[in-house]
């Protein structure tokens, strides 16, 4: 299965979650890592100054494909392939990680990595390692 190459949408993607990073960071002083802040919204969190930003944050990104969908009157074409077993699987190995590395792809490779922060340099490189060799091992060695 291939991916269409989308480099104006991709663009264009990427400046909005950078926007949406800096807005985050200028408006309320936080980093827009999307683990920490949904880990702020769950049970147990004891930072309840997060919960107002978060809230809006997370349902932001819940919303943004209905508003496309809405605005534009269609949405980007999606095929998932995996079974839901498989991708409950995957998104527990995600939430592991994110745990164990303190952070995810937008904590550490979008916002750490603009501030040039070695430990987000590592972990980015860390898991982007990882899902290329799980990559390869899944299509050329697994066969799926």
């Amino acid at each position: 299965m291939e991916t269409d190459f989308t480099p104006i949408q991709s663009l264009i993607g990427g400046a909005l979650i950078g926007l949406s990073a800096v807005l985050l960071m200028a408006t309320n002083g936080r980093i827009a890592g999307i683990s920490g802040i949904v880990s702020k919204l769950l049970p147990g969190s004891t930072d309840k100054s997060a919960m107002a930003p978060g809230v809006m944050f997370v349902l932001g990104l819940l919303l943004a494909m209905p508003l496309a969908l809405l605005v534009f009157g269609f949405s980007p074409p999606q095929t998932i392939t995996a079974t839901l077993p498989l991708l409950a699987v995957a998104g527990l190995l995600v939430g592991f990680g994110s745990a164990t590395g303190n952070g995810c792809t937008s904590g550490h490779g979008v916002c750490g990595m603009s501030r040039l922060s070695v430990r987000s340099i590592v972990a980015t490189v860390t898991f982007m390692a990882t899902a290329f060799v799980t990559v390869l091992i899944l299509r050329h060695v697994v066969g799926g």
